[in-house]
């Protein structure tokens, strides 16, 4: 670099922008100035000094008036030196950065010793040049000096500047600057047009448009009369801590750009150009350390190439209480030292086997749960160690950050696999499709490709249960029947008073069609016989009364009423069905609500699979076993309770219909029942259609079971097995019934069941044979569930009957 005590010819001339708007006098007017000031007080201290300075001054006015050329700085280098001692004192030169320089010119004629030490270590190439600051942004920043300094105009373009420096290790070094103006002043050059106040509105509207700057400001248009003195100090962790900020909120650990830029950071931080970084990721769920994506191009040096491991046999015993219990930094100064003193010790192995000569290695924490472990590691012992493990402490909080928001990534990416897999998933066996997702996205993570496999729990347990509609399909046909006959009837009346009006023969024919229609209704309602009322509505009906509307003001009235009972959307009267469907909806909406929450409640007793689904009635399926729960932890407790729990909430639910069933728009019964399997068998989850399904044909005969056993027969009766009022339990095997008559005798003594119970054996189905039955009544109360009256089914539809 330049300096006034090694100048070459034509160096200055080569070294100023000759495109800037100043042209450049250094002077020591106003050093000189200063001691002028000094000399007028009463200070004595610096009586001899300063009037040898201003001796200094007098004798050569060539230093005040400002020197332009290479010839002139040599010939007054020695007056140079001894003005400006007292800025530069030599007592501070080994630690002070400082320079005398030329406003935005990467020239300095004067410096400090440190300053010299530190652009000698850079390198002969070195060429200083402030970091991200441009000749474009040196030339308005002059200007904007020029507004301020000469013409009064507040401009505010202060920002940070910093000069990046490499030290003899390579490592790169930042400085932040400091510039004192307190020895320069601006003189407007012979021919300059004057700034206006309408010119300055027009700059600072135009910021980046240099013509405009170049326009109001030409080149050489103004004189810099002085120098500028450059504080300098080293701020190398401040810009990396920010670069490094910046970074991880742009990428995080899981973009590929970062990592480079990351090491490269942490190597400024601590000074050290050899470290490199690592990370490995804790699974909490799995209590397991796993390898990043190939992707990140992030090491696991504490994995050593595994792809995972348990920390416990990952760590050794001080890594592990250091990292996990006191949540503390683990530092090895010296890996080889300490691996030959305990050659076991598997961290120590480890990082040897690694050539890795110290390391520092610090749990990654959030909430009081460890996400992963952050490695910094260099190939020289004892460069790493417990003191500079401290400079992490200050960018802990951002790694910490982004590796919160790597893992949100991650769990948003492994729940739209299982979503766009699976749809819907109840809690209880999420954990393995959580697994599976895992897998699959660690696999195209690694390069190969692997398919989302079916889910399969073996060994479970299932228990359904179902409270259904009575005579659902009877109430259904029913009320279709009295809406066909209701709008039959409103057609009848209209053509009655059509024919009245005009005796035609076919309006008569109509009539008498609809008089068969209604007799059929009446009599032989089949379901084919809404289809054949809807047809005939259809293609004769409402085309003839279309016409009649346009036709007869006083038909038209009749038209209008009738069209108004007519629903828009279905094109038939809809009174009747929509109060059976209002009631079909309500019982449901009741019974499910009231399961949904009893639920919620009994997973918390033991995790197991539940769903559950809505038609003429609310079935619900429930399965429960060792590999549903994930843990070690089944026993045949939990599914006896889980059986004793289905009963009450049957019985609950029979009751809470019976406090509904006065409201409903449609009297309506209902009848409930439980099949037990007595054996296990396997729940598999069909990716095809999106559902589980029991596994195998043994188990087949499970579903089979359930969809025919509401509708079978007491053996040797006409008499179906599910009745209003009662509680049917289907099984098969001597140990289920003996089960679920305890469960009974239970209910019995809390008033929830009557003293009737049944045991009877059912008519063979199809493909089915050998069930049997215990059937009971449920007791119900009047009013609140704290009345000590209770009634059976019977009883209630007896007092309701009267």
């Amino acid at each position: 670099m330049l300096s006034i005590i090694n100048v070459n010819h034509d160096v200055l001339m080569k070294k100023l922008k000759e495109d800037f708007p100043f042209s450049i006098k250094i002077s020591l007017k106003k050093v000189f100035e200063s001691y002028r000031s000094l000399a007028k007080s009463e200070t004595i201290v610096m009586t001899d000094r300063t009037a040898k300075v201003l001796e200094v001054s007098e004798k050569y006015p060539k230093l005040t008036q400002g020197l332009s050329s290479e010839s002139e700085f040599l010939e007054y280098k020695n007056q140079i030196d001894f003005v400006l001692q007292d800025i530069f004192p030599s007592i501070l030169g080994k630690n002070e950065i400082k320079t005398a320089t030329i406003p935005f010119q990467d020239f300095v004629f004067k410096s400090s010793q440190r300053y010299k030490d530190i652009i000698n270590a850079a390198g002969k190439d070195y060429e200083l040049h402030l970091d991200k600051f441009d000749d474009q942004n040196s030339y308005i920043m002059a200007c904007t000096v020029i507004l301020a300094a000469y013409y009064g105009y507040k401009t505010d373009f202060k920002r940070p500047f910093y000069y990046k420096i490499p030290n003899a290790e390579g490592s790169m070094r930042s400085y932040k600057v400091l510039f004192n103006a307190d020895f320069i002043e601006i003189e407007k050059a012979e021919g300059t047009k004057e700034i206006s106040e309408s010119d300055y509105l027009e700059l600072i509207e135009n910021f980046d448009n240099i013509d405009i700057w170049k326009e109001k400001f030409p080149p050489r248009g103004y004189i810099s009369k002085g120098f500028i003195v450059a504080n300098m100090y080293d701020a190398t962790i401040d810009v990396a801590l920010s670069d490094f900020k910046a970074n991880l909120l742009k990428n995080g650990l899981d973009s590929e750009p970062s990592i480079d830029d990351f090491q490269d950071i942490i190597r400024s931080i601590f000074s050290l150009p050899d470290l490199n970084i690592g990370y490995t990721k804790f699974n909490a769920e799995y209590d397991l350390f796993e390898q990043m994506p190939l992707a990140s191009k992030m090491e696991s040096y504490t994995l050593n190439g595994l792809v995972s491991e348990a920390p416990q046999d990952a760590l050794c015993p001080g890594s592990y209480t250091a990292l996990f219990d006191k949540h503390e930094f683990f530092c090895i100064s010296d890996v080889g030292y300490y691996h030959k003193l305990h050659p076991e010790n598997v961290i120590y192995k480890k990082m040897h086997s690694q050539k890795i000569g110290s390391a520092i290695i610090a749990s990654l924490m959030s909430g009081g749960e460890i996400l992963g472990v952050f490695e910094i590691v260099s190939p020289n012992k004892k460069e790493l160690n417990t003191v500079n493990a401290n400079k992490l402490l200050d960018i802990m909080p951002y790694l910490v950050d982004s590796v919160k928001r790597f893992k949100e990534k991650e769990e948003s990416e492994i729940e739209l696999l299982i979503q766009s897999e699976c749809t819907s998933i109840h809690p209880s066996v999420h954990w393995k499709f959580r697994q599976e997702a895992q897998k699959v996205i660690k696999s195209k993570q690694q390069g190969t490709s692997v398919s989302f496999r079916e889910i399969v729990f073996k060994n479970v347990y299932p228990l359904y249960g179902q409270i259904d509609i009575k005579g659902s399909s009877e109430a259904r046909n029913f009320a279709t029947k009295m809406d066909l006959i209701l709008q039959l009837e409103e057609v009848q009346k209209i053509m009655t008073a059509l024919f009245k009006r005009e005796s035609f023969p076919i309006y008569e024919q109509i009539n008498f069609r609809i008089t068969k229609l209604l007799e059929e209704c009446n009599n032989t309602f089949q379901v084919e016989s809404e289809r054949t009322v809807l047809d005939f509505l259809q293609s004769e009906i409402e085309p003839l009364y279309q016409h009649l509307s346009q036709k007869d003001k006083d038909l038209k009235a009749l038209i209008d009423n009738y069209n108004a009972m007519v629903d828009k959307d279905k094109g038939f009267i809809y009174k009747h069905r929509k109060d059976y469907d209002d009631s079909v909806m309500l019982i449901n909406k009741r019974m499910a609500s009231l399961l949904d929450l009893k639920q919620t409640e009994v997973q918390q007793m033991y995790p197991h699979y539940f769903e559950r689904y809505k038609t003429d009635g609310v079935e619900h399926n429930l399965y429960i076993g060792e590999s549903i729960t994930k843990a070690n932890s089944y026993n045949d407790i939990y599914l006896y309770n889980l059986r004793l729990w289905q009963l009450q909430v049957m019985c609950q639910m029979e009751r809470d219909f019976y406090n509904l069933k006065e409201t409903l728009p449609v009297s309506l019964s209902v009848a409930s029942m439980i099949l037990v399997f007595g054996g296990s068998l396997s729940l598999r989850f069909r990716m095809d259609e999106k559902r589980f399904d029991v596994d195998g044909t043994y188990n087949a005969r499970y579903e089979v079971v359930k969809k025919r056993v509401d509708k079978a027969y007491i053996k040797g009766t006409t008499e179906r097995i599910t009745q209003a009022g009662k509680i049917a339990i289907i099984y098969s095997q001597k140990e289920d019934e003996l089960e679920f008559l305890n469960y009974i005798a239970f209910l019995q003594s809390k008033k929830q069941l009557d003293n009737n119970v049944e045991i009877l054996e059912l008519q063979d189905l199809q493909g089915v044979s050998g069930l049997k039955a215990l059937r009971v009544s449920v007791l119900y109360t009047k009013g609140s569930e704290t009345s000590k009256e209770y009634y059976t089914y019977e009883d209630l539809m007896d007092t309701i009957g009267s």
